[in-house]
């Protein structure tokens, strides 16, 4: 728990929420986790000591109530919609935000370094600003390291490496960041590293391809006319965030390098649209029937992304 000196000093910050009495505990871990403190009768002092509010939320309502219940956060009061799921941890300069609130993160923003604990599951806009980078150092070094050894590899991307190899590599990363070792004296198997770069991937908090995007890329893989798509396509890349545009770029850059030794790996555009579609983008509600209905769309667009990256990007 934080000292009681460091309470006093931030008590008069904060303004008193009242919370129901069942779950204390449950509060208590909440509030280490955040960084505020729980009152004497299971209030929440807010604003928390750690969480920056929603730039969505004014300074007039900074202190409207902060409803916890199993894990969920809603701010019904100072939203104009209502938001009912957990708080994605952007660290902007500690910075909490929900996924719909990201885009109103300002631009200028600069997240504070000490604060990103990892590489994996970490924003990727936080990762690349808080080391001052074009894109996340993972997709560097994993790309140029398939480039180096992998090209010709059969079943590149398709073929999955050992799940505890991987998970090794994601340590590593974690762990040493841009100083990880996964050089082939390490990890001979070149599919644990592409493994590596498709978990990194997937467990972006916000998808590579955006879920304020995701519906508009849908759309436009649904377009008949091939280059009416091809140009709806574009209007959506444009609507990326610089970070998720950037990476995505260099990643189909990668992708089609692939595609032009595919007498050798056997994969071409539609096989790595199959692999990649649901890994780079997934539907902002957790639907399975959604999942399964968008899956050739997703497919399609990645083979788009793949076979047009000197026109698209």
């Amino acid at each position: 728990m934080f000292s009681e000196e460091l309470w006093l000093e931030n008590e008069k910050k904060c303004a008193v929420v009242r919370k129901p009495k069942p779950g204390r505990k449950r509060q208590e871990l909440l509030a280490v986790a955040l960084g505020v403190k729980v009152g004497v009768k299971g209030a929440f002092l807010w604003p928390p000591l750690k969480l920056f509010a929603c730039p969505q939320i004014s300074s007039l309502v900074r202190r409207a109530a902060l409803t916890h219940n199993d894990n969920h956060f809603n701010y019904e009061k100072t939203h104009n919609f209502k938001v009912s799921e957990p708080l994605h941890p952007f660290f902007y300069c500690g910075l909490n935000v929900h996924k719909q609130c990201s885009k109103h993160v300002p631009n200028d923003c600069q997240p504070d370094l000490k604060r990103i604990k990892k590489v994996y599951c970490c924003d990727l806009t936080t990762l690349v600003k808080a080391h001052n980078t074009q894109r996340p150092m993972v997709v560097d070094i994993c790309i140029r390291e398939i480039e180096a050894r992998g090209l010709k590899s059969e079943g590149l991307y398709r073929v999955s490496g050992f799940t505890e190899h991987i998970e090794d590599v994601k340590m590593a990363f974690d762990r040493d960041g841009e100083k990880a070792d996964i050089s082939a004296s390490i990890y001979p198997d070149i599919n644990i590293i592409t493994g590596a770069l498709k978990l990194y991937f997937r467990d972006l908090p916000i998808p590579v391809i955006t879920y304020d995007t995701y519906s508009k890329f849908i759309e436009a893989a649904k377009i008949s006319n091939a280059d009416e798509r091809l140009e709806a396509v574009h209007e959506v890349l444009m609507l990326l965030p610089p970070a998720h545009y950037e990476t995505l770029r260099y990643l189909m850059i990668h992708l089609k390098k692939v595609t032009m030794n595919e007498k050798d790996n056997f994969m071409n555009a539609e096989n790595l649209g199959i692999v990649f579609g649901p890994t780079l983008m997934r539907p902002p509600e957790d639907s399975t029937l959604t999942t399964l209905h968008d899956m050739r769309y997703q497919k399609l667009i990645v083979q788009i992304l793949i076979e047009n990256e000197d026109v698209l990007f």
